[in-house]
C-alpha cells in the first residue's frame, strides 16, 4: 500500500501546478472552459427509467420514489413508466398494514396501487378522457402524466427536498424504446411556491409515443403535433392531428421518420430542458423498416444529427440485471411453445458483463460514433418493474434491482448539492462529463487529460497531475486547471504534444447493497476469496481511438449498417493502457491514483475508461484481454419440462449458503440471477476528446 496523500500537500501542490501550467501552456493547448470561470460542482447520482402500475410495474410512484431515494440514497430521480394506456392507478400508496405480496396488492381486495383507475377516480369512468371502450377503461398515459403522475413526483420532491420529476419510457414509433423528459413547466424541489405541470410531457406523450392510439387531441387540450419548420412529407391526421401509423409493410420507416419528427419538436419546444435517450437498444434485435424494434447505428446518427443536444447518447448498460437472461437479451428471444422459432435474436445475443454490445464491444458501434467526435454518450438504468418470485421488500432479486440499489449514473451538477436541480442535471447530462457504474464498484472518479508543460520535469509534471486528480476524487468533484479537459470535454493541443492522462478513482471501503456475504463464485473458481457485497477493484482499461470526422448521411457505405458492418465500427480503437495494483497508487482511504502519457500528439483522438472487479481470464466472464464475455448461458427456447437437462452449466455457486434460487442442474447450483449480477461488476467513463490543431476538428465537444 502506497503512502496516502495528505490533503493539504495535495491542495498546495494543485495550486503549484495551477501557476505553473498558466506560464506555459496557453500556447500548446485549450481545454473547453477555463478554469477560473467554469463553475463548482459536485457528482450526483440517480436512474431515469422505471416503472410503477401506470404501466408494467408492480408498486406505487410513492413506493418506488421512497426506495430509489431513500432506501438506496439517490440524489435525483425520474420516474418515466411506458407510453400508452393504463387501467392502474399508480398513485395510490400500498396500505402499509397488509404485505404487498408477488403480483401487487389485487384490484379485488379494494387496496394498494393495482385498483383501477376507475374504480377509483371520483368521475368513475366518465373521469377518464380519449378512446377507449373497455372494462375496466384505461387511461391514457398523458392524462396520467398531466393530471394525476406529476402532482405526485412534484409532492414527494418538495417533501424530500430532493429534485424528483416525471418522465417518459418512450415505445418509439418504429424502434423499442427511449428514456425521455420535457422538464419545461415542472417545478420540482428546490422551486416553490406555484405548483407546476407537465403539460408538454403529457403533449409529447400523445403526439409521439407507438402505443398512444388516442385521436381526441388530449381531450380539451387540443394539441396539434406539428412540428415547425419540418420538412417532413408524412401528413398528420385531420382528427388526430399526428402521424398515425409506423413501421410497416406498407409504410417502410414511417416510425423512424415519426421518431425523428419527435425530436425536432423537442427541439422546438424544450431545447435546453428536454433529453432523448434510447433505451436497451440492443435487445430488440436489429431494425426492421417494416416492423418497430431495435436501433442500427444510422438512427442514432439520425437523430444526434436532428438535435444533438437532445439526442445525446444511450442506455446500453440496461435494466433486468437479475433476470434468467441478464439484461434480458437473448438469441431467439420471444419464442414460445406455439412458435418455438418466433423469436429474434437481441443483437449480441446476450450482454457482455451487464452491458450490450454497443458499447461493450472495443471499436463498435459506440467507439464508431465516438470517432466521428460525437456527442454521444454512456448511460445506465435500472429498469425496475419488480423483483421477480420476490417481494418488493426482500433482499433478493430474480428480476430487477431498485435505483441505486445496482446501478448509478454518476453526474456532474454544476449548481452544488446544496442548490441541486433538475436543470442542473439534465446539464451535466448533456454534457458527457458522467460515468456510470453497478455494484458500487467505484463511487468517485476524476478523469483529465491535460498538455504536457515542457518547462515542467515529466516526472514533476506527473506527479502534480495526478495529485490534482486524487484531490478531485477526494472532493467528489472534477480538475478545474487550464490545459486539461475532463469527460464530455475536448482539449485542443498544438502538433507534437504530449498529453498526460490522469485518473484517480475511489474503490468504496465497506459493504454495497449485495445482500449475499459468501466468496463471489466467480472469483473463486480461480483461487481468489472475496465477498460479494464486498467487491474489489481489479483494473482500469483506457480505451481510445482516433477521431476522422462525421459521416456524411449520403455516404451509404459508412453511415448505415448493423453491428459488426464498416458502418458501425473504428478499427483504430483499442486498449491503451491497463492500469492494476502493480501501476497505479492506492490509498488507505480507498483512491486509486495512475497516469499515463501520450506522446507527441499527430491525430484528434479520444480517451475512456472502463474498469471491472474480474482478472483477465476468468472463466466465463473475461478473455485474456480484460474484455467481457457474453452473459447469456441458457439455451434458446427449449420445452420448460426439458428445461433443466438441457441448460449448460457455467459458474458453479458451491458455497453452503448460495441461495435456493440459484439455477440448479442435476444437483448443482450455478452462480445466477442476481448473484451472477453481484458477481461480475463495471463500470464506464464518458470520453475525454482531445484535438490536434491541424487534424480533425471535434465537433461534439466544447
Amino acid at each position: 500500500m502506497s503512502k496516502k496523500f495528505a490533503l493539504r500537500h495535495t491542495t498546495v501542490a494543485v495550486a503549484s501546478l495551477v501557476g505553473l501550467m498558466s506560464v506555459a501552456t496557453v500556447q500548446i493547448a485549450t481545454a473547453a472552459e477555463k478554469a477560473n470561470t467554469k463553475p463548482a460542482g459536485t457528482y450526483v447520482t440517480g436512474d431515469f427509467h422505471n416503472h410503477t402500475t401506470c404501466s408494467d410495474g408492480q408498486i406505487s410512484m410513492q413506493k418506488l420514489i421512497d426506495k430509489s431515494v431513500k432506501t438506496f440514497g439517490l440524489d435525483w430521480f425520474v420516474q418515466a413508466d411506458h407510453g400508452g394506456s393504463s387501467a392502474r392507478n399508480c398513485t395510490l400508496r400500498e396500505d402499509p398494514f397488509e404485505p404487498v405480496v408477488n403480483g401487487g396488492q389485487p384490484a379485488s381486495s379494494l387496496k394498494g396501487p393495482n385498483q383501477s383507475w376507475e374504480s377509483t377516480l371520483p368521475g368513475g369512468r366518465a373521469a377518464i378522457k380519449g378512446d377507449g371502450t373497455a372494462t375496466p377503461k384505461a387511461m391514457w398515459r398523458w392524462q396520467e402524466i398531466q393530471e394525476f403522475q406529476y402532482k405526485v413526483t412534484e409532492d414527494e420532491s418538495r417533501a424530500r427536498q430532493k429534485p424528483i420529476w416525471i418522465g417518459l419510457e418512450q415505445n418509439a414509433p418504429g424502434h423499442e424504446h427511449v428514456s425521455m423528459v420535457v422538464l419545461q413547466g415542472q417545478r420540482p424541489w428546490p422551486q416553490s411556491g406555484v405548483s407546476g405541470n407537465a403539460n408538454l410531457q403529457a403533449q409529447y406523450e400523445y403526439c409521439f409515443d407507438r402505443s398512444d392510439t388516442d385521436t381526441s387531441r388530449g381531450a380539451e387540450n387540443q394539441w396539434d403535433c406539428s412540428v415547425a419548420g419540418t420538412t417532413s412529407t408524412d401528413a398528420l391526421s385531420a382528427t388526430a392531428r399526428k402521424i398515425t401509423g409506423s413501421n410497416s409493410a406498407s409504410t417502410l420507416d414511417l416510425g423512424h421518420r415519426k421518431t425523428v419528427e419527435g425530436i425536432k419538436w423537442l427541439k422546438e419546444k424544450a431545447p435546453t430542458t428536454s433529453y432523448f435517450v434510447p433505451a436497451h437498444l440492443e435487445r430488440a434485435g436489429v431494425y426492421l423498416a417494416n416492423n418497430n424494434r431495435g436501433f442500427n447505428i444510422e438512427h442514432l446518427r439520425n437523430f444526434n444529427n436532428a438535435a444533438p443536444d437532445i439526442a445525446f447518447g444511450f442506455e446500453s448498460m440496461p435494466g433486468h440485471q437479475a433476470s434468467e437472461n441478464r439484461g434480458e437479451y437473448a438469441p431467439n428471444r420471444g419464442a414460445s411453445l406455439a412458435n418455438p422459432t418466433g423469436g429474434f435474436d437481441s443483437v449480441g445475443l446476450g450482454t457482455y458483463g451487464g452491458t450490450g454490445i454497443y458499447a461493450a464491444k472495443i471499436g463498435g458501434v459506440w467507439d464508431a460514433l465516438l470517432g466521428e467526435g460525437r456527442k454521444w454518450w454512456f448511460f445506465a438504468s435500472s429498469d425496475y418493474h419488480n423483483r421477480g418470485s420476490f417481494g418488493p421488500d426482500q433482499r433478493e432479486s430474480d428480476q430487477d434491482f431498485y435505483p441505486g440499489e445496482y446501478q448509478k449514473d454518476y453526474v456532474m451538477a454544476r449548481k452544488g448539492t446544496n442548490n441541486l436541480t433538475a436543470e442542473a442535471i439534465i446539464d451535466g447530462l448533456r454534457s458527457g462529463n458522467s460515468f456510470a457504474g453497478s455494484g458500487d464498484l467505484i463511487d468517485r472518479l476524476a478523469f483529465v487529460a491535460c498538455a504536457a508543460n515542457p518547462a515542467i520535469p515529466r516526472p514533476a509534471f506527473k506527479a502534480l497531475v495526478e495529485k490534482a486528480a486524487a484531490n478531485a476524487a477526494l472532493k467528489n468533484a472534477e480538475v478545474r486547471i487550464n490545459g486539461c479537459a475532463t469527460m464530455g470535454e475536448k482539449l485542443v493541443v498544438a502538433p507534437g504534444a504530449d498529453v498526460v492522462v490522469a485518473i484517480a478513482v475511489r474503490d468504496p471501503i465497506g459493504k454495497n447493497f449485495s445482500p449475499y456475504s459468501f466468496p463471489n463464485p466467480s472469483l473463486k473458481q480461480i483461487g481468489i476469496t472475496q465477498p460479494l457485497d464486498q467487491p474489489v477493484l481489479d483494473h482500469i482499461d483506457v480505451i481510445g481511438g482516433n477521431v476522422t470526422g462525421f459521416v456524411s448521411p449520403t455516404d451509404t457505405a459508412k453511415y448505415a449498417g448493423i453491428e459488426g458492418t464498416a458502418a458501425a465500427s473504428n478499427p483504430s480503437a483499442g486498449i491503451k493502457k491497463v492500469f492494476n495494483s502493480t501501476n497505479w497508487t492506492a490509498t488507505a482511504d480507498g483512491l486509486r491514483v495512475m497516469s499515463y502519457r501520450i506522446p507527441a500528439v499527430k491525430v484528434s483522438q479520444y480517451v475512456r475508461l472502463r474498469g471491472t472487479n474480474l482478472p483477465a481470464s476468468t472463466p466465463f466472464e473475461t478473455d485474456a484481454n480484460g474484455n467481457p464475455l457474453n452473459d447469456y448461458d441458457l439455451s434458446p427456447f427449449v420445452d420448460p419440462a426439458k428445461a433443466e437437462a438441457q441448460k449448460p452449466g457455467k459458474v458453479i455457486c458451491s458455497d453452503a449458503a448460495c441461495p435456493a434460487h440459484m439455477r440448479t442442474v442435476n444437483g448443482v447450483k450455478y452462480s445466477s440471477l442476481d448473484v451472477a449480477a453481484w458477481a461480475d461488476l463495471w463500470f464506464y467513463s464518458n470520453p475525454v476528446y482531445i484535438e490536434v490543431t491541424n487534424s480533425v476538428k471535434v465537433v461534439g465537444a466544447k
